[in-house]
């Protein structure tokens, strides 16, 4: 009868369970309640910048004899917001064998114009461009540069174009374990080595721009944000595209923008 009154009273559509069957049923994971700071979800010090990660707690004040963890954590503490812009080249000659012989299309050389005219009409003070040392990585750098006057540029082969991880589905066109052994600790040293929270010296925010590839920023996206890595086949970006990470001072990181090319002609978009 409690059951009869209690669907009677339910908005139309919707079936009350028994209580016991109600139990029986379990949440849905995403539903599933857990004790603050309990974990399993978000690696707070992933970066391993975290400030109790940073000093030797086994260290003595030597006047003291005391550690004075509070002084010696707030020393260490990040205070500034990293922006980091990941640009994707522009549409290039696919038909070249050598990576010298893969530069840009004259309509990837119209994409990186508008993405540098797009860069430049955000007003930000960019600190840095470091970019591939790929050939249509370069190239797209130097043309979105010219909209840039003034911000230092920087070639680095980790971020050169490779497999970074068996992807997840798997693709069709099969490649060699070795080949994803080789690019993906480079990629991951790229990601080590670039994407993190802000030094403990930095006192005002920043914003830096790294004009790669399509499979390293992919990967770089799932890692920053903790996503399975394997799924960064499941993205596309578009030639030119820009991506906007920001990384706070506690190492929380967010994604402000995904393959935006909302600022091209949709007859200038491309995903070669």
């Amino acid at each position: 009868a409690a059951v009869a009154s209690a669907s009677a009273a339910a908005p139309p559509g919707l079936l009350l369970l028994p209580p016991a069957a109600a139990a029986s049923c379990p949440p849905a994971a995403g539903w599933i309640e857990r004790p603050a700071g309990t974990g399993g979800y978000w690696d707070s010090n992933w970066d391993r910048r975290e400030p109790l990660a940073l000093i030797n707690l086994k260290k003595k004040n030597e006047e003291t004899g005391e550690e004075e963890l509070a002084s010696r954590l707030d020393h260490c503490k990040a205070k500034a917001t990293r922006h980091i812009f990941l640009i994707r080249h522009s549409q290039y000659n696919l038909d070249g064998r050598a990576d010298k012989d893969r530069t840009l299309t004259p309509l990837g050389r119209e994409q990186a114009e508008l993405t540098g005219q797009r860069l430049a009409s955000l007003g930000l003070k960019f600190d840095q461009i470091i970019h591939s040392s790929m050939t249509r990585a370069t190239e797209t750098t130097e043309i979105i540069s010219k909209h840039l006057p003034g911000v230092k540029k920087i070639s680095t082969d980790l971020l050169r174009e490779g497999a970074p991880i068996e992807p997840d589905p798997p693709v069709s066109h099969w490649k060699p374990e070795a080949v994803y052994y080789e690019d993906g600790a480079r990629i991951e040293a790229a990601f080590r080595n670039f994407i993190h929270r802000a030094d403990a010296k930095q006192e005002e925010d920043s914003y830096e721009i790294f004009v790669c590839h399509a499979n390293v920023i992919r990967y770089i996206v799932c890692r920053a944000l903790q996503f399975p890595p394997e799924g960064w086949l499941r993205m596309s970006l578009n030639n030119g595209s820009i991506t906007h990470l920001v990384i706070r001072p506690n190492g929380r990181v967010a994604l402000r923008t995904l393959g935006d090319t909302g600022f091209m002609p949709p007859d200038k978009i491309t995903r070669t």
